[in-house]
């Protein structure tokens, strides 16, 4: 189940729903009417209740945030940006360019977090990087000769 990819959770929808929920069973409605007029499982209906009765209106509010939490806080992120920008020669690489692999043993090395280097990516994307290939032109090329076959050819 789920929602479409990139449509996230609308966590004030949801956390209305259980309260519009609470209001239908108070009117006397039972679950299974709740159920269908909320488009939910009846199920569902039942265990808000149970929350709501043992914990009160707390129980329904929204929970914050889906998932597992990041593992590099918000300075430790500006920190990654600042040492991504020094270039990876900088940290004993060989090549002008970033891999997820040197990327993953950078962090690791100095945040102490292990990220697979297939997840690496993930990181970079949530700090606004791109993958980036340099344009491979021979050393011999001629620019002049190219223009001119493009243009009569």
């Amino acid at each position: 189940m789920g929602n479409p990819k990139g449509v996230k959770r609308d966590f004030e929808a949801l956390e209305k729903r259980r309260f519009q929920a609470m209001r239908l069973l108070d009117q006397g409605l039972n679950q299974s009417e709740t159920a269908r007029r909320l488009k939910v499982a009846r199920q569902t209906v039942s265990a808000w209740r149970r929350q709501y009765l043992q914990q009160g209106a707390a129980a329904l509010r929204r929970a914050g945030r889906a998932g597992r939490k990041p593992l590099l806080d918000a300075a430790q992120r500006q920190r990654l940006t600042a040492l991504l920008l020094e270039g990876p020669e900088a940290h004993g690489f060989p090549t002008p360019l970033w891999t997820c692999p040197q990327v993953a043993r950078l962090i690791g090395d100095e945040f102490g977090v292990d990220y697979h280097e297939g997840h690496v990516w993930k990181v970079l994307r949530g700090l606004g990087w791109s993958p980036q290939r340099p344009v491979g032109k021979a050393r011999e090329r001629n620019e002049e000769a190219i223009r001119t076959w493009k243009r009569k050819t």
